[in-house]
């Protein structure tokens, strides 16, 4: 059980973010571990015989520590790519690097014995080890995982808008209490207190964390707490191999496809990459299915996202 003490500077300053690089880690440190495996078979069958060679990564990822903690920066705001990501890697502080090393490891291993004695010289060796497996397993997914990761935020966000803190906490993980002066975590494997350091706390969804809690305390960054985002059941789930093929002989196959893909709110952007159609074809049918109460939409930022209705939910299901 961990005890994390918020002062007001740090209530003030919580906030959430998204971390490509946060579910990179997590998706190496699931396939070291077959007790979380059942629920992301899909995509182990996927990546099976495309993952690189690794020379460097199995060391840094893996066990109760969950990963060296220079492997995962706090995200800088909501928005962050995994290139800028990646950079700050690349720009580790050497202390850091071995002190990440000491925390998980009571001897150097070997395959990290350059890394802890030159972190500069072998941190663009973790970099491109990092690249090439984000290219090979997690960007070819990455825009499912945003998808959830954007559709949790926003109800969050929601729920820390209208019942602050305790709401917040109450609904993010049973595992998680409000306390008068901050949070209990209920983790069996670990003790203790934490008290912030005035930089508040950053929130951040992850897909592959699932279903552990992760908890980044390493001074002077923001702390960072990453948890299962909701939806986690509908992340594998192909549209195409779903519902929907008699409703697309009344109103349409893509308006129809469009549909299946809206469980969870996405842009024009991202329903065009998932369907090979245009933003400009999309927003068309988008605009359809509007006007006829099948979609709603809301503006998140500088993007606009379309969930289906319950009026949409109900045609599918009688479809399939």
């Amino acid at each position: 059980m961990i005890d994390v003490f918020l002062g007001p500077g740090d209530l003030a300053r919580i906030r959430f973010g998204r971390s490509p690089l946060q579910e990179l880690v997590g998706s190496l440190h699931l396939l070291g571990d077959p007790s979380r495996q059942a629920t992301f078979r899909p995509w182990l069958a996927g990546v099976r015989g495309r993952i690189p060679a690794l020379r460097l990564l199995p060391s840094l990822v893996g066990g109760p520590h969950w990963a060296a903690d220079f492997l995962t920066p706090p995200p800088r705001h909501l928005a962050v790519e995994f290139a800028e990501e990646l950079e700050r890697v690349r720009a580790t502080d050497p202390g850091l690097v071995r002190a990440s090393i000491e925390e998980m490891h009571e001897r150097v291993p070997e395959p990290l014995a350059g890394l802890y004695d030159d972190p500069e010289r072998e941190l663009g060796a973790v970099a491109d080890e990092l690249g090439a497996y984000w290219r090979a397993a997690v960007e070819p997914v990455w825009p499912r995982l945003r998808a959830v990761a954007d559709a949790d935020l926003g109800h969050r966000a929601q729920a820390l808008t209208t019942g602050g803190l305790a709401k917040l906490l109450a609904d993010l993980d049973p595992r998680i209490e409000h306390t008068p002066d901050g949070m209990r975590l209920d983790t069996p494997s670990w003790h203790g207190e934490h008290v912030l350091n005035g930089s508040g706390l950053v929130l951040v969804p992850c897909v592959f964390a699932w279903p552990r809690l992760v908890m980044l305390f390493d001074e002077p960054r923001q702390s960072m707490f990453s948890y299962a985002p909701r939806g986690i059941a509908n992340v594998w789930n192909d549209p195409q191999d779903m519902r929907g093929e008699p409703l697309g002989e009344l109103i349409g196959r893509s308006r129809a496809s469009l549909l299946s893909h809206l469980e969870l709110p996405l842009s024009t952007t991202q329903l065009a990459a998932y369907l090979g159609l245009t933003p400009a074809a999309v927003s068309q049918h988008l605009s359809v299915l509007r006007r006829t109460s099948l979609v709603t939409s809301r503006r998140d930022g500088r993007e606009v996202l379309y969930q289906r209705t319950s009026l949409a939910t109900e045609l599918l299901n009688q479809a399939g």
